[in-house]
């Protein structure tokens, strides 16, 4: 059953909108599963600039306006 209140970060609040899980994240971006879920439930967390890029570059196949300011702190 889901929890109420988890915290999810701006890139599993887009992901949930648009109807994609972290697996298919995973599998776009080549990044590690233990990454993306870190990106995904910790809105504090930044990842490194390789790695923002690849995920922008999955997220913008979706949304090709999308920005990564609009995901990431930098």
């Amino acid at each position: 059953m889901f929890r109420l209140n988890k915290k999810r970060s701006k890139v599993k609040k887009f992901l949930d909108v648009n109807g994609y899980s972290q697996e298919d994240l995973v599998n776009a971006t080549k990044v590690s599963r233990n990454t993306i879920s870190k990106v995904c439930s910790d809105p504090d967390y930044t990842p490194s600039t390789g790695v923002i890029k690849k995920i922008m570059k999955a997220i913008r196949e979706i949304d090709p306006s999308a920005k990564s300011t609009d995901f990431f702190d930098l």
